[in-house]
């Protein structure tokens, strides 16, 4: 399966071990899930999870980037505009996941990129993600 990841889904996964985000980070680190990716998306993550707000391990960070960019696929975006769009920061996001043909966009900010339904992409929360992800695999939740 084949997902644009968005950086609230990582943050929130690594905030709290317990919740759906974590099951969605560990989907990834597990190789159960592909996370498909531009430069720009790597660069947000990088950015966004070295905040010293959150107090993540620079280690730990590099770790998960790197991962992420070995099991993922890297994607050339095209530059779609997309007028709709509503956080001209979630751009990159929506053109990989339009170019890269993905199953699902996972984030925790479903009304920034409902607009995708239209263009054939589904946006799933991480607990929707897990349900789904779950049907796919077998029949049960992962994680």
């Amino acid at each position: 399966m084949l997902i644009v990841l968005d950086t609230n889904v990582l943050v929130s996964g690594l905030l709290n071990p317990f919740g759906s985000p974590a099951r969605v980070v560990d989907q990834v680190t597990l190789n159960v899930v592909q996370v498909a990716y531009d430069d720009r998306i790597i660069a947000e993550y990088v950015e966004v999870l070295s905040r010293p707000a959150f107090g993540f391990p620079k280690k730990n960070i590099r770790d998960l980037v790197e991962h992420i960019k070995l099991s993922g696929i890297h994607v050339v975006a095209k530059a779609l505009g997309l007028p709709e769009n509503p956080d001209p920061g979630d751009l990159p996001f929506a053109e990989v996941a339009i170019t890269a043909r993905v199953d699902a966009v996972v984030t925790g900010n479903l009304s920034h990129f409902q607009y995708l339904e239209k263009r054939g992409v589904s946006v799933l929360s991480p607990s929707e993600f897990i349900e789904t992800a779950g049907r796919l695999f077998g029949g049960a939740d992962i994680g």
